[in-house]
């Protein structure tokens, strides 16, 4: 099968410096190597003092444009370098990228030549526009996540929004079928682009033709939780004179959710009580900077332990990780990291944060909810403009996404008629009675009372 697009691992043979303090013009010599996923954090962020390194550090990486596969034009991808990012090639700075945990791409095919170097300076430092900047987790420094070398035909689906796959597939049920939109975006002007459903074991069940084609899944088997997480496979090719010129494909599961305030989450028209974990993605000497096998063997101890839902805190996970989830059945809540402190500088970085959220993660049948923000009434001053944020982003998810409810967490200290607890359409609250302060039992007190007050609103234990 020919197929233009080509994608290489960008990971070995990085050299660091914490030292330096500009862009170099030749391959350093006398940094350290490392090889990515790397951060600079995995051990002063983690012993428990405040006082890990924050700053700019510097990675450079070289490569010959005669090592590349064919192709005609050239990005760069990042899967997470935290938080803010500098991308020059061979002396020119091409892009700059705030939020540290989303996947972003650089466009280098104009400066490419024989011989290419390629520096990213990143930044964890403190700041009042880029999130997060106060919250009880390390805010670790480093490209700690894999990057790649994407190669494409100067006709391809869309690489250059918002670090997306070109393409969304929103699946429903109808009866005993399942209907399948499948959405695209490409660079061409009239593109001629085919779709393509097949089943787990790769029969093909459904198929059309078009950017924006509703397909038919007969006798549709159900993605249904923990106990049967059935996936299908959605292709797409971009089709010129008859032959195939790009291709993008994603797994995707057919579901029905709701949630009901008195009856709590249903799954395919059945209750299914949820009970689950929050999880973040970093361990002991390795910080944030994660294998796949780590990943894997968090998703192992959560399954051990009987979960059936995650809350992925405080910010976008790997694809990986969303990937886990949607094959072992896991209900999952998606948020950013709009955290602890409104920023009045920050609210264009909590935009492009749950822009990139969305785009990049809607594909996954696991995901039942995106989150606006986390206890943000811990110190947030000017509250006018803390609701007007949360009310920009609520909007935002419900333009992006018409399939899933948006959802936030409230602070303990956050009384049950506070404006925030009343924005999003599911609300939850971190609750600590029995963790950090005695008294398990008031736990069902305090959420008796929020229901005896609003009987209507969904909530939730986070």
């Amino acid at each position: 099968k020919w197929n233009m697009r080509n994608i290489m691992p960008f990971n070995s043979k990085w050299a660091f410096s914490k030292e330096a303090d500009q862009v170099p013009e030749s391959m350093p010599t006398r940094w350290v190597w490392v090889d990515l996923p790397h951060t600079w954090n995995g051990i002063d962020g983690q012993d428990g003092g405040g006082d890990y390194y924050r700053g700019t550090c510097y990675y450079a990486n070289e490569f010959k444009k005669m090592d590349l596969p064919e192709g005609e034009e050239y990005y760069l991808e990042f899967c997470g370098a935290n938080a803010s990012a500098d991308v020059y090639v061979n002396c020119k700075k091409l892009a700059h990228h705030d939020g540290g945990y989303s996947t972003w791409r650089v466009k280098i095919t104009e400066e490419l030549k024989d011989d290419n170097l390629v520096v990213v300076a990143v930044d964890n430092g403190v700041n009042d526009r880029v999130y997060p900047q106060q919250a009880d987790f390390t805010f670790y420094g480093g490209i700690y996540r894999d990057a790649w070398l994407v190669v494409v035909g100067k006709d391809h689906f869309d690489m250059d929004y918002f670090g997306g796959p070109g393409f969304q597939v929103t699946p429903t049920v109808d009866g005993k079928d399942g209907k399948v939109r499948v959405q695209s975006w490409t660079n061409v002007k009239d593109p001629e682009v085919t779709v393509t459903l097949t089943d787990a074991d790769g029969k093909t069940v459904a198929s059309g033709k078009g950017t924006d084609v509703e397909l038919v899944i007969p006798r549709v088997h159900l993605w249904d939780g923990v106990e049967d997480p059935y996936l299908y496979t959605a292709t797409l090719q971009l089709v010129e004179d008859g032959k195939p010129v790009d291709e993008v494909s994603c797994r995707f599961g057919v579901r029905s959710f709701r949630v009901d305030p008195k009856e709590g989450f249903f799954l395919n028209g059945r209750k299914y009580p949820l009970h689950g974990v929050s999880r973040h993605q970093d361990r002991r000497g390795i910080g944030n900077a994660l294998t796949k096998e780590m990943h894997k063997e968090d998703m192992d101890l959560i399954r051990e332990i009987g979960a059936n839902t995650i809350r992925l805190a405080h910010y976008q996970h790997a694809q990986y990780f969303y990937d886990l989830c949607d094959e072992y059945g896991m209900i999952v809540w998606a948020e950013i990291p709009y955290i602890s402190e409104h920023m009045p500088n920050g609210r264009e970085n909590t935009i492009s944060q749950m822009k990139e959220l969305i785009t990049q993660n809607y594909n996954h049948p696991s995901i039942v909810c995106w989150g606006v923000s986390n206890e943000i009434t811990i110190s947030t001053k000017d509250k006018a403009d803390m609701l007007d944020n949360h009310r920009v982003l609520n909007d935002l998810c419900h333009e992006m996404d018409k399939t899933r409810p948006t959802t936030l967490a409230c602070y303990a200290m956050c009384g049950p008629f506070n404006k925030v607890a009343h924005l999003t359409d599911l609300v939850s609250w971190n609750l600590y009675l029995g963790w950090y302060v005695p008294g398990l039992f008031l736990n069902d007190l305090w959420i008796d009372f929020f229901h005896l007050c609003y009987p209507n609103r969904c909530l939730g234990y986070s």
